[in-house]
């Protein structure tokens, strides 16, 4: 079934997740977070699977890291060519004259558009771009070099953020891909109480219940992160 906008839609809406790489190996800070009790009451959640919530933030700092960079980016940009491989002031503008173009739009407009959007730049790994086995990149920083999962889903997550989608409806959510058996990142939304799924590897936004190859090790907004168990 493919998302389709009801009559009279206002917006409620969405809950997004970001996995990455990291979801298969988690390491450090992360790996010491995801073996700790959480706190939270236990929960359904997307992909057949069981949350717990936790607001302590400090071991994920390369999403937290990517949110700092991203609230200065606006003043950051020096005017340049549109076009170029950097992500200049008109470049920057472009993206912003995208956005600025789905207001007022239906919400299931709004996803379908972003998710294509930001899909169709080239998926590069982060230690070819980067030089790092593992880089969570600003907006800016993926137009301007493109990139990973991750990398697809914090844009689509900041894109529906700056339309003014609340907090508590975006999550950034990594997962394992059982069929692959690699770490993988999406953005899972909430819509209308069903999650769905914007998926560099998937072209069409389909309901997370579809999904049945990823298993997701933690989801995260810039509030509180979650931990996902098997149901």
């Amino acid at each position: 079934m493919s998302l389709k906008a009801p009559k009279g839609l206002t917006r409620t809406v969405l809950a997004g997740s970001i996995a990455a790489v990291m979801a298969l190996t988690p390491i450090g800070g992360v790996h010491r977070a995801l073996a700790q009790e959480a706190t939270g009451a236990v929960k359904p959640s997307f992909f057949d699977t069981t949350e717990q919530m936790s607001t302590q933030m400090d071991p994920f700092t390369k999403w937290t890291g990517a949110v700092e960079r991203f609230s200065k980016e606006y003043a950051s940009f020096k005017s340049g060519k549109c076009g170029a491989p950097e992500m200049n002031k008109c470049n920057f503008d472009k993206w912003m004259a995208f956005l600025d173009g789905l207001k007022g739009k239906d919400l299931v407009t709004q996803i379908r558009d972003i998710n294509d959007y930001m899909n169709r730049a080239p998926y590069i790994t982060d230690p070819v771009n980067w030089g790092e086995k593992d880089f969570w990149a600003t907006p800016g920083e993926f137009m301007a070099k493109f990139g990973d999962c991750e990398d697809y889903a914090i844009s689509k997550y900041m894109s529906l953020r700056y339309l003014g989608y609340e907090e508590q409806d975006l999550r950034v959510v990594a997962v394992k891909d059982l069929n692959l058996k690699i770490g993988h990142a999406v953005l899972v939304v909430m819509y209308q109480g069903t999650p769905y799924v914007l998926d560099n590897q998937i072209k069409q936004v389909i309901p997370a219940a579809k999904v049945k190859h990823y298993l997701p090790v933690f989801s995260i907004n810039t509030k509180a992160w979650w931990k996902h168990m098997p149901a």
